[in-house]
């Protein structure tokens, strides 16, 4: 199934190429079956999830600019060069220039556009699936499919949320399009942030239900679904890693609550998922020791979430490197070794295992120089089997152990019990003998450092600046001397395409 997975990849099963959520089914590829052939059979709707799948790993989203380049760079992550470099969508949204149109304005554009793709997916899986599950003979696995399916789209939707919306508890009101429509003659409705959240919430209710009584990660531990399969569980329902199960989906939702502000709910949720145990042992810890050791640096034991991605390393290492020894200062991404010392202040830098694995800084840029770049979308081919590179570092992550442990700790209303958690993250960062937290406002304090650490090229940091309504972000730190950068409300809101229209405001286009 894992193989099938990667070779669907070379299919267009219901891929699309748009400008604005409202017209998201004009074009229909030759290859996309129409409705009554594609949903008419089981494997239709396999195909058509693992296709959705694969859309979100496009390097349009999640395989590179919602991860590694374009909302890192929101974030300030990168070092970039105005004179040098000719990353100008990676410049200008560093600046938050929002208003520029060649490069700011048509990333955002195709960000959102590939969103939409997805929740359009998504929303064909579920109305097929209301209107001819039938299809799929087993109950079990018809709610499954319908559950990641509504997981999907509650995924898309808040990250929709965290880009575009407003900053939780803000000044600045914003109104944004959640769709349930499969067609491009309806229109999605616009919400204005509760009412959205409550649109989120449903779907994330609705998709833990199917999955809770259903999905195979209740009764069989992740590594069991990733090995060989006896028979007792259907092949198209293994590899949970790679799909949204049930604890992927109650992660996301600890993810929601933190966000909107909802620190207790976030960490009530996130306790449940550290402390759940399946056949007696816990469903997932966090990666320590052994991942690096075995040559992985993104920490596939400990992903709730993953997209399998086959060729990431093959171009990311174009931009990120990552174990190469030249350095383009027209073309790469990295940082210097300033910021990246100014990162770590603090830490353990001898047995951070992080620290230890996950950087290069032997890589040579035009003039001589030594810059810092990220080795986690890279790895050495000749030391891996191929079955290791496909589990282990073939992947983006999404949803992480080590974020779950974060939100608890954020969300601790003792110094005790964040103390308790943060002993564990520290073992399976190799730092045990770190000081505990001396105060709550302590454990405050550290998560911003520690989102921009742990979650290096994985696309959170923005968000966690932005849900703390941060007023200063890190810069490029070409000195040591640098100062922090200044933020304003509106620069955490990322405005919608020029060409989105919005039908509780006609008069408007956003």
């Amino acid at each position: 199934m894992k193989k099938q997975f990667i070779s669907l990849f070379l299919l267009t099963l219901t891929l699309f190429s748009l400008s604005s959520c409202n017209d998201w089914l004009d074009v229909r590829p030759d290859t996309e079956q129409k409705d009554e052939d594609q949903f008419s059979t089981a494997q239709g709707f396999y195909d058509a999830l693992i296709g959705a799948y694969m859309e979100m790993a496009s390097r349009d989203i999640y395989g590179e600019r919602m991860t590694m380049t374009n909302i890192e760079s929101l974030a300030n992550q990168w070092s970039l060069s105005e004179r040098e470099t000719s990353r100008n969508e990676d410049l200008h949204l560093m600046q938050h220039d929002y208003e520029n149109v060649a490069y700011a304005q048509a990333a955002v554009k195709t960000i959102y556009a590939k969103l939409f793709n997805v929740i359009a997916q998504a929303n064909m899986i579920i109305k097929n699936i209301e209107e001819n599950g039938n299809a799929i003979p087993d109950p079990a696995i018809r709610y499954t499919l319908q559950g990641e399916a509504y997981a999907m789209r509650a995924y898309c939707q808040l990250d929709l949320l965290r880009l575009f919306g407003e900053v939780p508890g803000g000044t600045i009101k914003v109104e944004l399009p959640y769709s349930e429509t499969t067609g491009i003659e309806e229109m999605p409705a616009y919400y204005n942030f509760n009412a959205y959240v409550e649109k989120l919430k449903a779907d994330i209710a609705q998709a833990e239900e199917l999955l809770r009584d259903n999905d195979p990660v209740m009764t069989y531990s992740f590594d069991d679904l990733n090995g060989n399969n006896d028979g007792t569980v259907d092949d198209n329902m293994l590899y949970r890693q790679s799909r949204l199960n049930y604890w992927a989906v109650r992660a996301l939702e600890a993810r929601m609550y933190l966000y909107i502000g909802d620190k207790s709910k976030a960490a009530e949720i996130a306790r449940e998922i550290i402390n759940a145990q399946v056949n007696g042992a816990p469903v997932m810890t966090m990666s320590g020791a052994t991942d690096f050791t075995t040559g992985y640096k993104l920490c596939p034991s400990e992903c709730l979430f993953y997209l399998s991605k086959w060729d990431v390393m093959d171009y990311s290492r174009s931009f990120l490197v990552g174990g190469q020894s030249s350095f383009s200062n027209n073309s790469s991404l990295g940082i210097t070794t300033f910021k990246r010392d100014a990162m770590y202040t603090g830490q353990n830098i001898t047995t951070h295992n992080r620290y230890k694995n996950c950087w290069n800084d032997k890589a040579i840029d035009n003039y001589g120089q030594s810059k810092v770049v990220t080795t986690k979308y890279y790895w050495d081919e000749n030391a891996l089997t191929s079955t290791q590179q496909m589990f282990g570092c073939q992947i983006i992550p999404m949803l992480r152990m080590s974020e779950i442990y974060l939100i608890a700790m954020e969300g601790a209303t003792s110094l005790t019990e964040a103390n308790e958690l943060y002993y564990e993250y520290r073992l399976a960062h190799e730092v045990p003998t770190d000081p505990d937290f001396s105060s709550l406002q302590e454990v405050a304090d550290y998560m911003i450092p520690e989102y921009r650490r742990e979650f290096f090229a994985e696309g959170q940091l923005f968000y966690t600046y932005k849900r703390l309504n941060a007023t200063n972000i890190m810069g490029s730190v070409l000195s040591a001397s640098e100062n922090p950068v200044p933020m304003t409300e509106e620069d955490y809101i990322v405005p919608l395409p020029t060409t989105e229209y919005n039908p509780n405001n006609p008069d408007k286009t956003e």
